[in-house]
């Protein structure tokens, strides 16, 4: 795509951006496309929309700024990454596939790697060059996706390429936050080990202590505690972890944050 083709496809979805940047502050949840799911941990509803603009224009930003390549190329280096296809990976790749491709979410190889926990995927696109912090149209990066799903092995793996700590996904949210609420205290271990604030607070004040006491999670709370989490610490309600864990009825982690 040469520049003046490129600059009318951005000035086209830029509009468009707008546009839906727009619904959003008018109407934020019910928009067409849009998600409703609940927060445990907040009690809350939060909303995920769908901004078709958005995601054009971060695929045509993409596309602009990156050599052409053969779409069917990236598009079989997908395939293969969805399928754990390691031959069709590595048989793309050697036929000029961009590491980077991404598909019409904005997931990369090296992402849809470490949702699956897939190790030998995710090595195989580091040496290929993949950006190991670029994310989803959600703003979900690798990381973020690893400590989600307790990938321990795939997240230092992430650390030790450069993984960045301090990114927000659409529902602003950290590694770290997935990983405590989701309970993995082996990854927590490595989020720290790698320079996270373990009395960092997030969105409304929650520190990762809170996100594991309120969701249960036993050993990553004993974990943080034992790196010096704060339990005195209070969200925008005024709440502590026990406060939480004692809402929640988690009655062996509120008999480990009394007193303390």
């Amino acid at each position: 795509m040469d520049w003046q083709a490129c600059a009318r496809v951005m000035a086209r979805v830029s509009s468009l951006a707008s546009v839906a940047r727009y619904a959003v502050k008018v109407n934020r949840y019910f928009m067409l496309g849009c998600n409703i799911k609940f927060d445990p941990a907040r009690g809350m509803v939060a909303g995920r929309t769908w901004l078709a603009g958005i995601g054009l224009a971060l695929l045509a930003g993409a596309a602009c700024g990156q050599p052409a390549t053969d779409p069917s190329i990236n598009a079989q280096l997908l395939v293969g990454a969805r399928q754990g296809d390691m031959a069709l990976v590595e048989r793309s790749l050697s036929r000029g596939a961009a590491p980077n491709s991404r598909n019409r979410l904005g997931k990369t190889a090296l992402l849809i790697a470490a949702e699956k926990g897939n190790v030998a995927l995710a090595v195989d696109m580091l040496a290929a060059g993949a950006d190991v912090n670029l994310a989803s149209l959600e703003q979900v990066t690798p990381l973020m996706a690893a400590s989600y799903g307790g990938h321990a092995v795939l997240v230092k793996r992430l650390l030790d390429a450069g993984a960045r700590l301090d990114p927000l996904d659409r529902m602003h949210k950290p590694a770290m936050v997935y990983a405590a609420a989701q309970g993995h205290a082996g990854v927590v271990e490595l989020l720290l080990g790698a320079g996270a604030d373990v009395n960092a607070s997030y969105e409304n004040q929650l520190t990762a202590l809170m996100w594991a006491a309120g969701q249960g999670q036993v050993e990553a709370t004993r974990l943080l505690l034992a790196r010096g989490a704060r339990s005195d610490a209070k969200d925008d309600r005024g709440l502590t972890a026990l406060d939480m864990a004692r809402q929640a009825g988690h009655a062996e982690l509120v008999s480990l944050l009394e007193g303390r």
